[in-house]
């Protein structure tokens, strides 16, 4: 023994005293286990029998062997006939220091994360107006799934989602976006990210190129770095992705056609056509991001790449976290035929059937029609948003600025020439204010643009004036260099 009885016993008896919620048998092993790791018991020291001990300490010896059997069995003691004897651990935790921790050199290069805020400020982006949502709806139809389903939705499900979802986004994505696929075709995900990260591993090695939008969303860069690709920035203009003469097509491209994220444009036919016979050459892959097309405000919806020509390179993605709720974690991929036979060996690999009630939740509400109803109303909430802002910018902005894109989506874009705007949102969340600062949507700082992207989703047009109003004083205050 490295401490005496009497301060072995007072230590315990402190511990019992001060315990709280804690068995005495949990309190006792924890204040044990920790003499021993810190060094304070030692290395073959004896402890007091468990009879002493019990009667020490006011406690039953069932307690007391109880603790001292926990420590056994983890490897701290053990029981012999001379007694309970501590045992040598690989290291003394005086002696042991915190190690240095070095990430990956692909992890360290991601994107740094957007902030969340909760509850959500004014102007944050990518997020619909929650409170519009119909929970009463919700409720019935999830309660309808377990009261149908019970406990066959207790065990995994088929890897790439239920089946009875996939056949309603089939039919949805028919009528809605001109995408005419087999329920076979689909595979649900949990959101676009996990859609992203599969894209990657059933059609890229490490090392291998990829092209984003140069400024562009932060979610596709990170799922091409964390896989080890060599990722390049693409420049954009008015009509979308341009393609360099001078660089040879990489393995795969991701782009959101129909409303570019951050800058809103919308990516000409033209283009559109450009970029996927280029692939179709070149054997490259494009990756289709509609993430918010069901939110457009004028003129007829733009057509996916994926419908415009038979056999298409192009892998689909979309997501309910926008036309629902984030929370929800729902997105779906949609393959051509050749890449599904190719792949079906090892989606069971790569995904785990899941979120089964959620999935079938959703089934129902697009089948019976609350869907389209959703977006129907989100629509015209968006659409008269949208316009409050620009007019509230209108009037309220006295800074030179230039409103980018706009035709539709959940956010716009300013570009604010002369401020550090990461500084500037960083200042903008002490007012409860969260705009994303342009220049964070930039691969390479080089290129980079100042400004701020404004979301407008699940912000009442009554908070804009005094909302840009406090933007354009920190606006100011920058241009001023008091920022």
């Amino acid at each position: 023994m490295n401490i005496p009885d009497e301060a072995l016993e007072a230590l315990l008896r402190a511990a019992l005293n001060t315990r709280g919620r804690l068995t005495r048998q949990r309190a006792l092993y924890l204040t044990l286990r920790e003499a021993i790791l810190s060094g304070r018991l030692k290395a073959d020291s004896l402890l007091p029998g468990s009879r002493a001990l019990a009667k020490a300490l006011t406690v039953s010896r069932n307690t007391i062997n109880a603790a001292l059997e926990q420590l056994t069995i983890e490897g701290f003691v053990a029981r012999e006939r001379q007694g309970t004897r501590v045992l040598m651990l690989a290291s003394n935790a005086e002696e042991v220091q915190a190690p240095t921790v070095a990430l990956a050199q692909r992890v360290n290069a991601l994107p740094r994360g957007a902030t969340r805020h909760s509850p959500v400020f004014t102007f944050t982006p990518g997020l619909p107006a929650v409170n519009y949502f119909p929970m009463a709806t919700w409720r019935r139809l999830t309660e309808r799934v377990w009261r149908e389903e019970g406990s066959r939705l207790l065990g995994y499900g088929d890897s790439a989602g239920e089946l009875r979802l996939r056949r309603a986004i089939a039919r949805h994505l028919a009528l809605a976006r001109g995408i005419h696929c087999e329920a076979e075709q689909i595979v649900i995900t949990e959101g676009a990210q996990e859609a992203l990260l599969l894209c990657v591993h059933l059609l890229c090695d490490p090392g291998d190129s990829a092209w984003v939008e140069e400024p562009g969303y932060n979610g596709a860069k990170s799922a091409f770095l964390a896989a080890g690709l060599r990722v390049s920035g693409i420049p954009l203009d008015d009509e979308g992705m341009l393609l360099p003469p001078d660089l040879p097509l990489p393995r795969i491209m991701y782009t959101s056609p129909s409303h570019q994220y951050p800058l809103g444009y919308v990516m000409s036919a033209a283009r559109r056509l450009q970029l996927l016979e280029a692939a179709r050459k070149s054997g490259s892959w494009i990756i289709e991001d509609d993430y918010d097309s069901e939110f457009r405000y004028h003129g007829d919806p733009v057509p996916a790449m994926l419908g415009m020509l038979p056999h298409p390179p192009v892998v689909y993605l979309g997501t309910f976290s926008k036309t629902l709720f984030p929370s929800l974690r729902i997105g779906f991929m949609v393959m051509p035929p050749a890449l599904v036979q190719a792949a079906a060996p090892v989606i069971g690999s790569l995904l785990r059937g899941g979120h089964r009630s959620e999935q079938l939740a959703l089934a129902q509400f697009i089948e019976e029609g609350y869907y389209a109803r959703h977006l129907a109303a989100m629509r015209r909430l968006y659409r008269t948003r949208q316009e409050v802002l620009r007019e509230t910018l209108m009037n309220e902005l006295t800074v030179p600025y230039h409103l980018l894109g706009g035709e539709g989506g959940l956010h716009v874009t300013l570009s604010v020439p002369g401020i550090n705007d990461r500084e500037l949102v960083r200042e903008a969340q002490k007012y409860h204010l969260a705009p994303h600062a342009l220049s964070r949507f930039y691969l390479s700082p080089s290129r980079e643009s100042q400004g701020l992207v404004l979301g407008f989703g699940n912000t009442s047009a009554s908070l804009f004036p005094s909302a840009v109003r406090t933007l354009n004083n920190l606006i100011e205050r920058h241009l001023d260099g008091k920022g």
